[in-house]
C-alpha cells in the first residue's frame, strides 16, 4: 500500500512539473558545466550533458529533484525552490527517448 501512495505521489508531482520552464532555469542555472541542450556548443569537459543524464539507466526525476536540493560539492549551490528543482528535473526527463 505504501508503495502504490508513493508512486502516485511521485507521478502527480512529475506531471505538475513544468518542462518548458525547466529548460529556461537549465539554460540560466546549469549550461555553465553542462549541455543543457542541443544548441549549445560547449560546457565543462568532465561533467555529463543532460542527455547521458536522462538516459541512464536508474534515472527518476523524483531522484534527480532531491539531487538538485542536495548540496554537493562538485556543484554550486543555487537557491532552487522545490518546484524549480522538479521543472529541471522533467526537463531532463524529457530527453529519454
Amino acid at each position: 500500500m505504501a508503495a502504490a501512495l508513493a508512486a502516485t505521489v511521485g507521478a502527480s508531482a512529475s506531471s505538475a512539473a513544468d518542462a518548458d520552464h525547466g529548460a529556461d532555469l537549465a539554460r540560466r542555472w546549469c549550461a555553465t558545466c553542462h549541455v543543457v541542450d542541443g544548441d549549445q556548443k560547449q560546457a565543462s569537459a568532465d561533467v555529463p550533458p543532460f542527455t547521458a543524464i536522462a538516459k541512464k539507466s536508474d534515472f527518476s526525476s523524483e531522484k534527480i529533484t532531491s539531487f538538485l536540493l542536495e548540496p554537493h560539492p562538485k556543484m554550486p549551490n543555487f537557491p532552487l525552490s522545490r518546484d524549480e528543482a522538479a521543472d529541471i528535473a522533467a526537463y531532463i526527463g524529457s530527453m529519454r527517448k
